[in-house]
């Protein structure tokens, strides 16, 4: 880990643009009478594995649905990471005060966020995107999280993701209320996926799809290359084609919908729902609905091991 910081420095960007998490993560470390680099690695989770430079230690699969036809606007994923952390899944309830709104996130002790969702229907899912060229003076992720989760501005949230200095390679599906949105996040720029169905459907795991920022050892990944040329039976792109082939022909799509694309395992190699193995499991499904009055569904560990939880907003 010494490397590590040896070789990173985010404390600046923490400090410009999100210094109240940078002060939490000290009051975690204070409160828990351990050092402050070893608490700031856990929120640092992403940015270890750019540091790690391992593809098969990425798995998230991710979906973003509009509202339309009366129905609801959802985004939700499968958030896999290693087995480590299995039996310490926790939903983190951050109440309102202030301008800053409530929010439900999911994580684990230590860490101050994987995915999460506020009161005002605003809500952000992220898969690692390993190919992209990463920053050693960006913003991390989780902190990226967070600043997103405590706005309930639409305009701003997008300016934000925009414009930030990224630290990692990152692929975000973000909800506001009725609309959903996908942006692939590199050091050098960031770019929309936007495939254009007709259900208005974005679907994500963790290779680019449209941000051709690719570190030269992945070129095989940039999304210009020839399609012949690119690795189309591994992990990544096994999983694309399962959720793609759930969500996309189906023109009226429920939280039902979702939950069987997380759900499934329609290879037996690359399943959308890991169960644990060496390297990790699906640590948790999470179903947000945006519209109207915004709640979650949750499951502790894979999806098809156990039914989904609703957990809603306190009332003001």
């Amino acid at each position: 880990m010494a490397d590590f910081y040896q070789k990173t420095s985010f404390d600046a960007a923490i400090k410009h643009w999100t210094p109240d998490i940078y002060e939490e993560i000290r009051g975690i470390a204070d409160g828990a009478g351990q050092p402050f680099n070893d608490v700031m690695v856990f929120s640092l989770l992403d940015e270890f594995w750019v540091y790690q430079d391992n593809l098969e230690n990425h798995h998230c699969s991710g979906v973003g649905v509009p509202a339309r036809d009366g129905q609801p606007g959802y985004i939700a994923q499968n958030m896999d990471i290693e087995a480590y952390t299995d039996g310490y899944q926790v939903l983190l309830r951050i109440a309102r005060s202030g301008n800053r709104p409530e929010q439900l996130i999911l994580t684990h002790p230590g860490c101050i966020a994987l995915n999460g969702m506020n009161e005002a229907g605003i809500g952000a899912c992220m898969n690692t995107l390993m190919q992209l060229k990463a920053s050693t003076t960006g913003l991390p992720v989780a902190f990226i999280v967070r600043h997103m989760l405590g706005s309930t501005n639409r305009d701003e949230v997008l300016r934000f993701i925009q414009n930030v200095p990224h630290a990692s390679g990152q692929n975000y599906i973000i909800g506001i209320r009725d609309e959903v949105y996908d942006f692939e996040a590199s050091a050098n720029k960031v770019v929309r996926f936007d495939p254009k169905n007709e259900n208005g459907t974005v679907y994500h795991t963790n290779h680019p799809l449209v941000n051709d920022d690719v570190k030269p050892w992945f070129k095989k990944f940039d999304p210009t290359v020839k399609e012949e040329e690119k690795p189309v039976k591994s992990n990544s792109f096994v999983r694309l084609a399962a959720v793609q082939r759930r969500v996309v022909p189906s023109g009226f799509i429920t939280d039902a919908t979702i939950m069987a694309a997380l759900r499934s395992k329609d290879d037996d190699k690359f399943p959308v729902c890991v169960a644990a193995n060496q390297w990790g499991l699906t640590f948790g499904s999470v179903i947000m609905t945006l519209s109207g009055k915004p709640f979650l569904q949750i499951t502790s560990g894979p999806p098809d091991e156990s039914e989904y939880k609703r957990v809603e907003f306190s009332e003001r």
